[in-house]
């Protein structure tokens, strides 16, 4: 099995296609439409370029719980502010507006980049589900959860707030 190098390559459907892109914006509208999902363009605000997606996803408004992902940054904003931000401003509207009880992110298990960000971000690793979901390439992707819940949410907030202080 080969993995891509794209930007996308640990998504089940890596989106190396125009199509493809097309058909991720696409489901994140409708799904937005259903209330299922809140999508988002990532932007630099001091030049106004695109630098990702990211999503609330997954809502589910009777548990009060919510998923965080579908998030990819282009290299060049890799490992600086923009994610951060984008996380903030998405927890801020799960925790102070939706009033989420938990905010659940994942990633694929061999993601050692993406698990690393996610703890640092003050997520607590909860486990991994075993073949979880069978990748375009026949995968079988062993996905990693990771959770903050309501009372960690002050602290995470902090932490971010402080992270982005120091950018």
């Amino acid at each position: 099995m080969t993995v891509g190098t794209g930007l996308t390559r640990w998504f089940p459907d890596p989106l190396e296609t125009r199509e493809a892109v097309e058909a991720f914006v696409a489901t994140a509208i409708d799904l937005a439409a259903q209330g299922l999902a809140l999508p988002f363009a990532i932007m630099e605000r001091r030049t106004g370029r695109i630098a990702g997606t990211t999503r609330l996803g997954a809502i589910v408004p009777e548990y009060r719980r919510v998923e965080i992902g579908w998030t990819f940054v282009g290299r060049s904003w890799q490992r600086g502010p923009v994610n951060t931000a984008a996380k903030l401003l998405l927890m801020t509207h799960a925790f102070e507006r939706l009033n989420c009880l938990r905010a659940e992110l994942k990633t694929d298990a061999r993601n050692a980049v993406s698990r690393a960000a996610i703890a640092r971000l003050g997520a607590t690793e909860e486990g991994m589900l075993r073949s979880h979901i069978i990748c375009a390439d026949g995968h079988h992707r062993d996905t990693v959860y990771f959770s903050i819940v309501a009372p960690e949410w002050p602290a995470v907030k902090e932490r971010l707030g402080a992270f982005l202080d120091h950018a």
